[in-house]
């Protein structure tokens, strides 16, 4: 059960990629250096594109991923109590004990205070209270107990909550395949990018339906089917482009609110959108995840038929 649902103002400056889950090596190692191969043939492409729906995959059901998210709680100002005791604040699996301690919200600071025989780690050393960073900070404050459970303060457009991970939860084993578009080179498109001269703060809608001010840096214009079409797009680190988009598939095939898409670097001004790799976002997969979602200027009107579809 998802608590404490809020109204959300502004979302921090940061990287688009926090909200991703870390520590993710096993198939990105393996996968990285194939998909970042020049391709030469139609082969090598779909084979690319099979290697990263793979690693799609790997994302939500390796140990602490997508599918391992067991909670997501709110934290009230002050002292919240965490445990299995479903009275708690901040609710546990049955297997925890009744009582783990207290994390308190003061601010914008956030203390665990463990309670006595406990025994809990921050960041792999035993620890009896702590202030704790959330996610978005570099070194996140990791909150363990017999390994397998594990907490991390969350913060989503300038709220706390604790985000917990249950690594045996069953849902991890019995995702089914997912499920693709055909590859189809049709949606490989070359486009342009230009960034605005100031970086534009606009509304988006979220997980909880309501609207989030996010950091948009420039737009790709491309040509398709004679007509030209502009995606609004967030820069990474990397120098990719994070984009959020709606199309006609999206009132079935694929998930409604709206779908990711990361390009390649730019390079001098120019980037290939490859809708192949567009897929859907966490909360697509669990109650757990908080998203942001396409403005309403990126959606466009005609059917994509590329990238990841949805079961529903």
């Amino acid at each position: 059960m998802v608590r404490g649902a809020c109204c959300v103002r502004r979302l921090p400056r940061g990287d688009l990629e926090k909200d991703k889950p870390r520590g993710f090596l096993s198939i990105w190692n393996f996968v990285l250096p194939k998909y970042n191969q020049p391709m030469t043939t139609k082969k090598e492409y779909e084979e690319q594109i099979l290697l990263w729906r793979a690693l799609k995959y790997e994302e939500l059901v390796r140990e602490n991923g997508w599918l391992a998210l067991a909670g997501l709680y709110w934290l009230n100002e002050g002292r919240n109590l965490v445990g299995s005791n479903p009275m708690c604040e901040v609710v546990l699996p049955e297997r925890a004990p009744t009582f783990i301690g207290v994390v308190e919200l003061k601010g914008k600071t956030v203390r665990l205070m463990v309670a006595e025989g406990v025994h809990v780690k921050v960041n792999g050393r035993l620890t009896q209270k702590a202030i704790l960073k959330s996610s978005r900070e570099p070194k996140p404050s990791f909150i363990t107990w017999h390994e397998t459970l594990r907490m991390v303060v969350h913060e989503h457009a300038g709220k706390y909550a604790i985000r917990i991970w249950d690594n045996e939860r069953t849902e991890r084993f019995s995702l089914p395949p997912l499920k693709w578009f055909p590859i189809n080179r049709h949606f490989r498109i070359p486009a342009r990018y230009t960034r605005y001269k100031t970086a534009q703060v606009m509304d988006h809608p979220d997980t909880f339906g309501d609207l989030v001010e996010e950091r948009i840096d420039g737009y790709v214009s491309f040509r398709f089917e004679g007509r030209t079409y502009k995606l609004d797009a967030s820069e990474t680190k990397n120098g990719k482009l994070f984009i959020k988009f709606r199309d006609e598939t999206s009132k079935k095939e694929s998930y409604p609110p709206s779908r990711y898409y990361y390009t390649e670097p730019v390079k001098n001004g120019r980037v290939t959108i490859d809708f192949n790799n567009a897929y859907s976002p966490p909360c697509a997969f669990t109650a757990y995840a908080t998203c942001i979602f396409a403005p309403p200027q990126n959606t466009l009107p005609f059917r994509v038929e590329a990238g990841e579809m949805y079961r529903g």
